[in-house]
């Protein structure tokens, strides 16, 4: 059976911080474009926040509404006002990210050896299919796989059991590829492969004793070690 390399998205395709040229401009108008970059790394980690929370709760809701929220949290935390047609347009912004500039050709490299390619997120299926189709990767694929289909967020064990069976394919022959450190720890937690696609070389890794099988700092080394 081939192997199957499910992508996460957001973070490891997809640069969720390529919102800040958007940030810049709104922020700007009050003065404050200088908060961009801060304003996008707390948004992101909000969001983050928020599905943790709410998958400890048993109080699932789609991940947008997750980005939304984080969006209003950050919003009054670093008190920058935006209006709520500032907010519809950043969130707007946020489902036309672009993809790290590697990413469609190591795609298409790994592709080429004949292992299953699938992406893999906490956002819906509508919103992310459309997220890699406007960054023009979507065709790499061939699945996308939701955790909406189970109401859970990764790390929950369910949401990697729920790819497993999705593509009938054992936990040994899949590799979860992802930036985020607890999607690492969670898919190798499940029984999956993963390799971490560390970005920046300042960042850590959780100490957990959980370690992933693979670490390459982007898509490209990736597929220089698999293919």
């Amino acid at each position: 059976m081939a192997t199957v390399l499910a992508f996460d998205v957001y973070g490891t395709l997809i640069d969720t911080h390529g919102v800040v040229t958007e940030l810049e401009e709104r922020l700007g108008r009050a003065g404050k474009g200088e908060l961009a970059a801060e304003f996008s790394r707390r948004w992101r980690d909000k969001q983050l926040e928020y599905s943790f929370r709410r998958g400890l709760m048993g109080a699932y809701v789609p991940f947008g509404q997750c980005t939304r929220e984080a969006l209003d949290f950050t919003d009054r935390a670093l008190q920058t006002q935006l209006s709520d047609v500032d907010k519809d347009h950043l969130m707007t912004a946020y489902g036309r990210l672009p993809a790290f500039p590697e990413t469609a050709d190591a795609l298409e490299r790994l592709a080429a050896t004949g292992m299953r390619c699938v992406a893999f997120s906490n956002g819906t299926l509508d919103a992310v299919s459309g997220l890699l189709e406007q960054a023009g990767i979507l065709e790499r694929f061939e699945a996308v796989i939701s955790v909406d289909e189970v109401k859970r967020f990764k790390p929950d064990p369910a949401v990697y059991a729920h790819l497993r069976n999705r593509l009938e394919v054992a936990p040994g022959d899949t590799w979860l590829i992802s930036s985020n450190p607890f999607d690492v720890i969670g898919a190798r937690h499940a029984g999956l492969h993963a390799a971490w696609v560390r970005r920046s070389l300042d960042a850590p890794f959780d100490p957990w004793g959980i370690e992933p099988d693979l670490t390459v700092t982007d898509l490209e080394a990736l597929a220089d070690r698999l293919g």
